[in-house]
């Protein structure tokens, strides 16, 4: 082996040890790992949940570690209500605002393969024909180069190109891309989650307008019927022009009461319209008042873990891992880029020989690009990606310290509003016993109609107060299910 065989050997075992390493190094990646951080920052996690009695019980809160994938079902089961689900199954195929975060997810997937493309080769063909003239006094023109001065050059190149990402600033491209991608993901759960919510809401408070509709309009006919008692009463000489007037201004209340609730359905109708991608002309639900039965209680310990599947804890969190990784994309900026190039094609000044073997060119060979001097732009990148981090972190908290104020909140409501409920149930019947006797007493003579008009206002007024907190119970259960993020049992989760 000659001198010149020997250099030329050497040069290529440099070159072939530069590329191991390059490979090896390609393990690294710029930029901090990601880890989670503490919820609530300094503040402790509370031990329990206090519900009104702010005293520790058996449902303790744990760290939020987000697990959507706990299975949420179709958890407005519980509720046995046929109408809702059909308006549930309505809604999850039509409402706009899904339809829009699924395509968000379909952009954050194309995202990620945009992203992994950068780890791969990059390989396109150029051919081309032009046509062209050199000037007479350009440094080498075609004269002195022995061509004519108006010449053709056919090309036909394969140009490849591959970037070594020897420090992992594609790879927290990539990274960042998937977490987007699963935030992505979360924001559709959460959407959809938050639409079912907003439907079994509208549901039971149109239901509630259907009952206090209901006991406007058999309080109604009862006024009419003592009204026509009282004038009759009257022309007997039993009541007096007074009674009359109580009767009927005691008939013109709900009558006037009735049209605002009538409004207010409607409204709520369009709502649910809306909710299920419907117009409100082709929409319509008859009306029934709510059922009887009990509302679905939280059990008495509830566990707390079921905060972790929250959508929006998910997200909040795929965000900061996002942000986080993007740290790592702006600190790769400092470090040199090494692109591995290469072309081979043919070209000819003539189309009889441009496919023949002299015909043919190639280039190989690496490049590097290291960034020197760029007017403080990468480290505004960095500081920028840093403070974005940050904002992302007290985001994640926010939505922690969120989603324990809502569950908290709405258990609350619950236990109050049963207490109460069943207060005013209670008085209720007390009032309706007290009507009765007053209707007797005044049939006897004994009272006048004033005393009967009193204890049928208050019956009234408690009987639709009483429609309205079993609206406000059942809109509450629905808070607490969508507040632990879909469900609060083994029940839920089986559907």
């Amino acid at each position: 082996m000659n001198r010149e065989q020997t250099a030329r050997h050497a040069r290529g075992i440099r070159v072939w040890l530069f590329l191991l390493s390059v490979v090896a190094a390609a393990g690294c990646k710029v930029g901090p790992d990601y880890h989670r951080p503490a919820p609530l920052g300094t503040n402790s996690v509370p031990a329990a949940f206090t519900g009104i009695t702010n005293e520790p019980g058996s449902a303790r809160w744990l760290t939020a570690q987000p697990a959507s994938h706990l299975p949420r079902g179709r958890w407005w089961r519980i509720f046995e209500d046929g109408e809702l689900d059909r308006l549930e199954d309505l809604a999850e195929g039509n409402n706009q605002p899904v339809m829009a975060a699924l395509a968000r997810l379909d952009e954050a997937r194309a995202s990620v393969k945009v992203a992994r493309a950068d780890l791969l080769p990059q390989v396109q063909l150029d051919p081309s024909y032009t046509r062209q003239r050199t000037s007479f006094y350009a440094p080498q023109n075609g004269h002195a180069a022995g061509i004519a001065p108006t010449y053709n050059t056919f090309t036909a190149l394969l140009q490849a190109g591959w970037e070594a990402d020897v420090w992992g600033r594609v790879r927290r491209q990539v990274e960042a891309a998937r977490a987007q991608l699963g935030a992505s993901a979360e924001d559709v759960a959460a959407i959809k989650l938050t639409t079912q919510a907003e439907v079994a809401s509208d549901y039971f408070t149109l239901r509630a307008l259907d009952s206090e509709a209901d006991v406007l309009v058999r309080t109604i006919e009862t006024y009419r019927r003592s009204l026509e008692l009282t004038v009759n009463r009257r022309k007997g000489g039993v009541a007096t022009d007074l009674d009359v007037s109580q009767a009927e201004t005691q008939l013109r209340t709900p009558e006037a009461q009735l049209p605002a609730i009538r409004l207010q359905r409607a409204q709520v109708v369009h709502a649910l319209a809306s909710l299920c991608g419907r117009v409100p002309e082709a929409f319509a639900l008859t009306a029934e008042p709510l059922g009887l039965g009990a509302a679905p209680m939280a059990p008495v310990s509830l566990p707390s873990e079921l905060l972790e599947r929250r959508p929006d804890i998910a997200a909040a969190e795929q965000r900061m891992i996002a942000a986080n990784a993007n740290v790592g994309v702006a600190e790769g900026a400092f470090y040199p880029h090494i692109v591995f190039n290469g072309l081979a094609g043919l070209q000819s000044v003539d189309a009889t020989t441009w496919l023949h073997w002299p015909s043919r060119l190639w280039s190989v060979g690496p490049s590097l690009e290291l960034p020197l001097f760029t007017g403080g732009r990468n480290r505004a990148q960095l500081s920028l990606a840093r403070a974005q981090y940050e904002e992302n972190v007290a985001n994640y908290r926010q939505v922690v310290l969120g989603a324990f104020q809502e569950v908290e909140d709405q258990l609350a409501a619950q236990t109050l509003l049963a207490s109460q409920l069943e207060a005013e149930a209670a008085a209720l019947k007390a009032a309706q016993r007290t009507l009765e006797i007053a209707n007797n007493r005044y049939k006897s003579g004994l009272v006048t109609y004033l005393e009967v008009a009193t204890a049928q206002s208050a019956a009234l007024t408690l009987e639709s107060t009483v429609v309205q907190l079993r609206g406000q119970e059942l809109v509450a259960v629905v808070g607490l299910v969508k507040a632990l993020g879909g469900g609060y049992g083994p029940a839920t989760e089986r559907e």
